[in-house]
């Protein structure tokens, strides 16, 4: 699945969860949060298409991906960042 019609169903999944999606131009990297009662998540436009995939595989992994219908072609891609992320966070604890 192309990058680009990949974070177009991620966004979609994350505003289907209750998030506002919002793309700005900045030096910091984007995640979720809440203002005044308002989820957002909040996507920096200078980076590139693979990190703005990871922060919103983030947040839908943090609304509860079994709560979403999620095709199955994207499933498969975010199941793809999820691992990594965990094989990451794995190398983190360990050092």
């Amino acid at each position: 699945m192309k990058i680009e019609k990949l974070l177009l169903e991620l966004e979609s999944l994350c505003e289907r969860g209750g998030f506002t999606i919002r793309k700005e131009r900045g030096t910091f990297r984007g995640d979720q949060c809440i203002i005044e009662g308002e989820k957002l998540v909040v996507i920096n436009k200078n980076r590139p298409a693979e990190s703005q995939a990871v922060i919103l595989a983030r947040v839908i992994d943090h609304i509860g991906p079994d709560t979403l219908f999620i095709k199955p072609a994207v499933r498969k891609e975010l199941e793809i960042i999820w691992e990594r992320l965990e094989r990451f966070d794995q190398a983190e604890d360990e050092s």
